[in-house]
């Protein structure tokens, strides 16, 4: 009774306002929803999140976009160029419409249109992939390298998966003695991408000599190269056939390295990656098992196992050579012992040197080699042969060299 009495109580003003305000609430409710929906399947379906939210200039925009696209006709451009001023309008910062707008007045070789759209669009974020590549695209038209450079830092630390596209492209242009000037400015700065790069350019670059003179310039910047780039700069060289390009940066990073002889006959240094002209022990699971560690060289082998066990490759001119070294704790029959080859890069051996058993001149040896002239890569190698013995073959090396005979 009194919910009846206070119904009848109310005056028609005061109906009016309540019935206004279900109504506000019954469109904000609408809109809500609506909008909610719409930011659901914006990237879905653009064109549906527009019906369903038209005043947002985000979602606009988004569907401006989708009009654009490669195989856009030049009605659906004209179209998308109106979505996305409007998009503006609703929304100044959208971001995604300044840059359609540019895409399409790139495609009408509206190059000033093109720039001053994308310029907007990144000046309100460096997160739009086709405004930073618009961006990079540009400044190279316009032989702009040190913009180029900038936008590809900028685009490669946004976008750091987009390595695999920029990458290659510039690891071609810094054959150019201009870009690669700049380019060593670039990485003089630390980008994140900088360790990537070089080590992408080490194994893939088009020319392997411009590599080894871009990693020199950027070591002579204060730029550490990486141990595993720079044997892959070496290797790249020679495998080009330029030996005299490969010795010539090896011996820049490797002080004191001497063509005429071996290298590091302590076995003193331990590199993540050897390059080919370092010692190299080979672990290629036929179960020989090698290692190098505290100067020392380790090997061991199963019963009836053999095959290689450490190399380098040489560049030693023609000429007389001896090999010398002292082992531990090698002891087998003869016809089991270890011995040194020096090969020519055609498979031509020309000589072994046997390394004896441990308590035979208290493990040291020697033997000699010749170089000839139709020679001029050698590669130095340690090969186990095959043991009968239960326990295999075992040993270690803290001394090997081969240097010119005197």
């Amino acid at each position: 009774m009194s919910f009846r009495r206070d119904l009848a109580r109310r005056s028609p003003k005061e109906w009016a306002v309540r019935l206004a305000l279900a109504a506000v609430v019954v469109v904000l409710g609408y809109y809500s929803l609506t909008f909610t929906l719409a930011q659901a399947v914006v990237k879905r379906d653009p064109r549906l999140a527009y019906r369903l939210a038209p005043y947002d200039g985000r979602i606009t925009a988004a569907y401006a976009t989708s009009l654009a696209g490669p195989d856009a006709t030049p009605k659906d451009r004209a179209r998308a160029d109106v979505l996305a001023k409007r998009a503006l309008q609703q929304d100044p910062t959208a971001v995604a419409a300044a840059a359609t707008l540019g895409v399409n007045a790139a495609i009408r070789n509206d190059q000033a249109a093109a720039r001053r759209y994308f310029a907007y669009a990144q000046k309100l974020s460096r997160r739009d992939l086709r405004t930073q590549l618009f961006m990079i695209e540009d400044a190279v038209q316009r032989n702009d390298i040190p913009g180029a450079l900038h936008q590809y830092d900028i685009t490669l630390r946004v976008f750091p998966n987009m390595a695999d596209m920029l990458y290659p492209v510039l690891a071609s242009a810094s054959g150019d003695p201009d870009i690669r000037r700049e380019l060593v400015k670039t990485l003089a700065g630390k980008p994140m991408w900088s360790e990537g790069f070089v080590n992408y350019l080490a194994g893939n670059g088009p020319d392997p000599k411009s590599t080894a003179i871009l990693f020199l310039a950027l070591r002579r910047a204060g730029v550490v190269v990486p141990e595993t780039a720079q044997a892959g700069a070496v290797n790249a060289l020679i495998a080009g056939g330029q030996t005299d390009a490969a010795w010539s940066y090896y011996a820049s990073i490797r002080l004191g390295a001497e063509r005429r002889r071996s290298r590091d006959p302590r076995f003193t240094a331990i590199w993540e990656t050897p390059s080919q002209l370092d010692w190299t022990p080979i672990n290629d699971g036929s179960g020989l098992t090698t290692s190098i560690q505290g100067g020392i060289f380790d090997f061991a082998a199963p019963a009836s196992v053999g095959g290689p066990m450490l190399q380098q490759l040489q560049l030693l001119p023609p000429g007389r050579y001896r090999l010398t070294g002292h082992s531990v704790g090698v002891e087998q029959t003869a016809s089991a012992l270890p011995y040194w080859t020096l090969r020519c890069q055609n498979g031509r051996e020309l000589g072994r040197v046997e390394v004896p058993n441990s308590n035979v001149a208290n493990g040291n040896f020697s033997g000699m080699f010749a170089v000839p002239a139709d020679c001029p890569v050698q590669t130095l190698v340690l090969t186990a042969r095959a043991s009968d013995a239960i326990a295999g073959l075992s040993g270690q090396l803290d001394r090997v060299e081969l240097a010119p005979a005197r």
